[in-house]
């Protein structure tokens, strides 16, 4: 039973790793997709482009700095891959390109991206160390295990920051309404001597 919830487990996993869309593009028009990787991360992905007679498409991947780090024009079917160096958001842009003579009609475009485990070849890798299927499988669902716990480990770091963050806002809003407690009361004060001041000038009060 306990086997057969981890294979459930590592399973739903596996389909997270993997992420489908289809979206439609205008004609001389740009669509960008963004995500937030993790740092050391190896991307990929295969998208497919229905063509029209004339009409081009290009697609860019670029960091949140603005580095290419894949391009390619006048695309119909095919696969990229690159890998993170930091923790950031990445953006992949589809741009149309159409002739100023003719008429563009919108063109359909399908992105499947992989990233950790789900986008290494395993196939290439049992081939090229003489692993059996078996082992092949095993190095799989360890480098999926080293995706969870990364992914847990960001989740931790995220939570505290939030909580630092918390505490930091509770701390300055505890400390300015201090503060304005303070200038209310040494404004009453204020108010109230220089009143008794005023009556007393005016031989209201003695």
């Amino acid at each position: 039973m306990v086997t057969k919830q981890l294979y459930l487990l590592l399973a739903t996993c596996i389909i997270i790793q993997v992420q489908g869309i289809m979206f439609y593009l205008e004609p001389n028009a740009q669509k960008c997709l963004k995500e937030e990787l993790h740092a050391h991360i190896l991307v990929s992905g295969e998208y497919d482009v229905t063509e029209v007679a004339g009409q081009k498409i290009d697609y860019v991947v670029r960091d949140s700095k603005g580095h290419i780090l894949s391009q390619k024009e006048d695309i119909s079917k095919g696969k990229f891959t690159f890998s993170t160096e930091n923790f950031e958001k990445f953006e992949i842009c589809f741009i149309s390109r159409v002739p100023p003579h003719q008429r563009g009609i919108r063109q359909e475009i399908s992105l499947v991206t992989k990233h950790g485990a789900e986008a290494k070849s395993y196939e290439g890798l049992g081939e090229a160390a003489n692993l059996k299927p078996m082992e092949v499988e095993l190095k799989k669902l360890e480098d999926l295990s080293d995706d969870i716990v990364q992914d847990f480990a960001l989740m931790r770091k995220r939570e505290e920051e939030m909580r630092d963050t918390n505490e930091s806002t509770n701390n300055r809003v505890l400390y300015f309404s201090i503060f304005s407690m303070c200038c209310l009361l040494g404004l009453a004060t204020w108010q109230v001597l220089y009143l008794r001041r005023f009556f007393k000038a005016k031989k209201l009060i003695e």
